[in-house]
Parts: C-alpha cells; structure tokens; sequence
C-alpha cells in the first residue's frame, strides 16, 4: 500500500485515501489508524514540496516491511539499479520481514513514533539476518559486499585505463621528454639518505611507495619512479593507523592523497606535461589546474551528465531544491589534499625549491602515472 501510494502524485493519492481506507477496511485488512494518518502526512509534505528523500525512506521503513537503507556495511541501491543478486536478498529479506510481522514480532505503529527501542530492535532485526546464512549457505551480507567489492574493483580498473588512455594521447602531443640522467642519479643518491633517516620524509615516502629501506631498487630509474607512483597511489601498511604503528601526520598526509581521485590527478598532470619544466606546481596552481580543467576542451559542453545529481523523482517527490552549493568546487579543500603530494614532489626533485616543475618531474611525473594506471589485478592504493 506504501509502494503503491509513491507511485502516482501525491495529490493524487492523497485524494484516494479515504476510498482506500473504505476498501481495505470492507476487505478485513483495515491497516492502523497510525498508518493511514502518517501516509497522509508524508504525502502532504510531498505536494508541498517540503519533504526529503530520508523523510519518504523513515516512513517505508516504518511499515515494517521495508528494509533499512544501509544495514551494516551494506547500503541498498535503488530498485531499478539492483543487480540480480542484490534483488533475491532484498526479496528474501522483505519476506522474513513479512514473516515477523505477522508473528507480532515487529509494531509498524512504534516504529511510525520512532519508538527507540522499536527501531533498534527492527534494525538487529535485520542485522542478525543479514549476517545468518541462508539454507542453501551463502550469508547475505558477506555476498553482498563481495559483489560490491568487485563492482567497484571493475569501475576502478575501468577508470585507470581512460586515464592512462587521456595520458597516452597527451604524451604523443607533447612528443619527446628526454630523461635526465644527470638529476636522476643525484635524486637517487639523495632519497637514499632521506630513506635512511628516521622521520619523515622518508618515512612517508616509503610507507606510500609500499618498501622497506632494506629492499630499495639499486637502479635510480626505478626507485624513483616506485616512489613517485607510491606518493600518486600509497600502497600503504596494515601497520599504520593501529596502536604503536605510523604517525598520526603520516596518516593523515596519506588520507589527503588517497582523496584525489583519477580526474583530479589527471587535471594536474596534463597542465605539467603540457606547460613542461617551470610550470608552477604549488598546491594552489594543481587545485586551480582540477578546477580549469575540461577533458574535451570544450567539446563537451552539451553534455549535461558530468555532475548529475541523484533524482529525488523516484518517490514522486518534487526537486529538493534550487540550492547549487553542492555543485560549487571547494578550491581550498583540494589544495589541501595537494599539500602532502609537493611536499613529496620536492623531495623527489620533481619540482624545485620555488614549486615549478623541474626536467626530472617532466620525464618522471608522466611515467609514474603510467606505473599507477597500468592494467593490473590488484587493489587500488
């Protein structure tokens, strides 16, 4: 009855409701006198304009046949865009849902007075079906989330390779960068003895690149391109974050890195390459290289998908509003996340002392994306 009332305008339904009422009241399934009253005020706030995706989810949730959003780690998508998978466990679990509440187990009407305890038992509810296996083996939660996994595993590797692509391209237009065999062998020498000292940078450097100072590359070529691509994609350690392991500033430098996303660095390394040796390349100039940067120099204008934003139309509800900031780009919150990368950068010798792109950063900073987004099985760093 919920589903169905969502499913045309609200002032529709809204007009259909004592009709309804009568008729499931002449066919002995009444339904609450709290149903019928919180079904008439969510549909008000939907012809209103007032109400919110959360606000529509609290009341199907309140059914007590409706699954919660998110259970757990696992976050339910969208009917339409459930995979085959994903539909069976939410039937399944709508069905012992069912099960419950015609065994008493679950009171709709507390869970529509947001009862705490209600609620909390509605969700371990759930939970505990979530994480039981099913008769034939299988747990619910644990195949959802590895299916997950491997979703997102194939939309990551789907995007290193149309950055590498966009690379590929780039570096043809931009033609021969020879390597500086003369700086590469002084930064070599060089990150040898910051490695070989306690604290950072070194301790970053090779926490990102995923090494021990004991197994580092004897070839300069090498090590420093391990390096750069570490400070573009942190391996990381299982070590780090966990009591007595790295430094809270190691954590949190790595954090910022790992929140620049294959647009972001691709943005910045084609301004590099582009501008080649003396390109300014501080923090603020990479944000406002992010924030210039158009993929189809201006051939995409017509496509309006770039930053589509979820439809709040699938409940029926109106536009959640005209407020754009959402859309705004935060300047100042990438070049934070920059902040750590040209520390390291000046490390590498990739950019100099006045943070402009050196010869050795020219040759190398395109080749160590290259390491990045070269097509492999593992996990993203």
């Amino acid at each position: 009855m919920a589903l169905a009332l969502l499913t045309v305008p609200s002032e529709d339904a809204l007009v259909s409701l004592p009709g309804l009422r009568r008729g499931m009241l002449a066919a002995s399934n009444p339904l609450s006198a709290v149903f019928w009253s919180t079904a008439e005020a969510i549909l008000t706030k939907i012809a209103d304009g007032d109400a919110t995706v959360g606000d529509v989810r609290t009341w199907l949730e309140a059914t007590g046949t409706e699954p919660n959003g998110i259970i757990g780690l696992h976050v339910w998508d969208e009917q339409s865009e459930r995979s085959h998978l994903a539909a069976e466990m939410h039937t399944r679990l709508v069905t012992h849902l069912e099960e419950q509440l015609a065994g008493g187990a679950i009171d709709p009407d507390l869970l529509a007075t947001a009862d705490p305890v209600a609620c909390g038992a509605y969700i371990e509810l759930q939970e505990r079906w979530m994480t039981s296996a099913l008769p034939d083996g299988r747990v619910p939660m644990d195949v959802l989330l590895e299916e997950k996994d491997e979703e997102f595993l194939a939309e990551w590797d789907a995007a290193d390779a149309e950055a590498l692509a966009a690379l590929e391209t780039l570096l043809v237009q931009v033609g021969d960068r020879s390597v500086p065999d003369e700086s590469l062998r002084l930064a070599g020498t060089r990150l040898r003895e910051v490695i070989a000292r306690p604290g950072w940078p070194g301790q970053l450097l090779i926490e990102c690149g995923g090494v021990q100072p004991k197994d580092l590359p004897t070839d300069d070529a090498e090590l420093w391109l391990l390096l750069a691509a570490g400070v573009a994609s942190p391996e990381g350690s299982d070590d780090w974050g966990a009591p007595g392991g790295g430094p809270h500033e190691t954590d949190s430098a790595i954090a910022a890195i790992c929140a620049i996303d294959h647009f972001d660095w691709l943005a910045v390394i084609t301004a590099l390459t582009a501008g080649g040796p003396g390109t300014a390349a501080a923090a603020t100039d990479l944000a406002a290289y992010v924030r210039d940067y158009d993929p189809d120099d201006g051939e995409g204008d017509d496509d309006e998908d770039e930053d589509e934003v979820p439809d709040d139309a699938d409940f029926g509800l109106e536009d959640a509003g005209e407020d754009d900031e959402f859309d705004e780009f935060d300047e100042l919150g990438m070049e934070d996340l920059f902040l750590p990368v040209t520390a390291l950068w000046q490390v590498l010798g990739a950019i100099d002392d006045h943070e402009r792109l050196t010869p050795l950063g020219w040759w190398g900073l395109p080749e160590a994306m290259r390491v990045v987004w070269a097509p492999s099985d593992g996990a993203p760093g």
